[in-house]
């Protein structure tokens, strides 16, 4: 959502817009705007996500964009994913040229359709909760674009919404980025984003190196454990016996 925002906010940048108000520091609860600024802001969020988005995207655009990604996920090779794994190098070189397609072809050969049934089931089901975050997500909107935008800058960007150009690309502002255009070039960057992973988990590894490792739970004290099982919902014998179990399989 931030780089959609971004987006939107170069596009109508002008000299003026150019002069925001600096973003809030984290940590720092910014000031409330008073209410003619927020209602200037409330127009432009009106414009710019309409009560609805949320179900357009779902049901106009996310089946066809999950279906792209898991025919694209599908071509991924096993030796990448293997990588990611954290399989050894010299595992690797003994592995084929394979892709995951082939293997969930063996493994799960109605993997397919499968992923069809659960999506067609699925998308009604995350439309209405995603309709439900929808007014906070607009509140939300409404208080940033209050708090970066002067009271000029909102009205200059009202003004453009309202032209037929400006209300236009208001309304598929935040959409876009499920345009097949986009989508495909973005799908396409998963191989060469899987290749790299080894090297970017390395580095995550390398600068956790120094930390104390997670206990287990037999490095717990008495009353952590006992803490621990109130937490869960369980017993504190249960909950040693269930660590025994997973310790097993």
């Amino acid at each position: 959502m931030k780089h959609l925002l971004l987006i939107a906010a170069v596009t109508l940048s002008s000299p003026v817009l150019a002069q925001e108000a600096p973003a809030p520091q984290p940590g720092v609860e910014a000031p409330a705007a008073e209410p003619a600024r927020l209602a200037a802001a409330q127009a432009v969020v009106d414009k710019l996500f309409p009560t609805g988005t949320y179900a357009r995207i779902m049901n106009g655009t996310m089946d066809t964009v999950m279906k792209g990604a898991m025919a694209s996920v599908g071509e991924l090779p096993l030796k990448d994913l293997a990588g990611i794994g954290g399989v050894p190098e010299e595992q690797l070189k003994q592995m084929g040229d394979g892709k995951l397609k082939e293997m969930l072809a063996i493994l799960d050969p109605a993997f397919d359709q499968r992923m069809a049934a659960s999506m067609r089931a699925m998308m009604p089901e995350l439309t209405k909760l995603m309709t439900q975050f929808e007014p906070g997500i607009r509140e939300g909107l409404t208080a940033a674009y209050a708090r970066r935008y002067t009271p000029e800058q909102l009205a200059e960007m009202g003004q453009f919404f309202s032209t037929p150009t400006g209300s236009l690309y208001a309304s598929e502002s935040m959409v876009i980025f499920m345009d097949p255009e986009v989508v495909n070039r973005m799908m396409g960057m998963i191989p060469e984003m899987t290749k790299q992973m080894p090297t970017v988990m390395g580095s995550v590894e390398r600068a956790i190196a120094s930390l104390p490792k997670p206990k287990s739970l037999e490095d717990l004290t008495k009353t952590e454990r006992t803490r621990l099982a109130a937490l869960l919902g369980v017993s504190e014998a249960e909950l040693i016996k269930r660590n025994k179990t997973d310790k097993r399989r």
